[in-house]
């Protein structure tokens, strides 16, 4: 790779399916620790448009049921709601990052939200560097208000960038296919 070890981890980072992710979760000294990593993603003009929910594993366990019934309210069907409702059954530990969007003049609600995915980024990162397994997963519960809402505390504006679910990671998936950077890359030179 490179004589670079913060880049290896970048050139080499994968996030771990949640159904590799198992007990124990990191303790709050340890999240703290990664909430504190990823609060440093750029934020122009030090608005901190986003913030923090920490869901441990009795809060998950309890909005897998709130989910559920939600979706048979919607008349989902029965596979997807499996799908959503065993990511809250099986996450150890989850944090929500919630885009908190300020009114500015100077900075563009665009580039508050695109600061919440940096968060979420970070965080996922910093989750793997710290040797936690992890998984950026958020999925359409988070994105129904009627049940994020209450699930989350969510306030006027505010919206769930991303959920990223950590725990310990019981193997190493392989790596999977790559973009061809080449081909999706346009340099402008004059």
């Amino acid at each position: 790779m490179t004589d670079n070890p913060v880049l290896d981890f970048l050139l080499s980072r994968r996030s771990r399916p949640f159904r590799l992710l198992d007990e124990p979760a990191p303790d709050r000294a340890a999240v703290e620790l990664l909430l504190t990593a990823a609060a440093r993603s750029p934020d122009h003009g030090k608005l901190e448009p986003w913030r923090f929910v920490v869901l441990e594993a009795p809060a998950l366990r309890r909005l897998a049921a709130e989910l559920t019934a939600r979706a048979e309210f919607l008349g989902d069907p029965p596979e997807r709601t499996a799908k959503e409702r065993e990511v809250y059954e099986h996450s150890p530990l989850s944090v929500v990052v919630v885009a908190s969007p300020k009114e500015s003049d100077k900075v563009p609600q665009i580039e508050q939200v695109l600061s919440a995915g940096a968060v979420c980024l970070s965080l996922l990162n910093a989750a793997l560097a710290a040797g936690w397994g992890a998984n950026w997963l958020t999925g359409w519960p988070a994105h129904d208000r009627a049940f994020a809402e209450p699930a989350f505390g969510l306030g006027e504006g505010e919206f769930v960038a991303g959920i990223v679910h950590i725990g310990t990671a019981t193997t190493a998936p392989p790596d999977r296919p790559r973009p061809d950077v080449a081909a999706i890359t346009t340099w402008i030179s004059d």
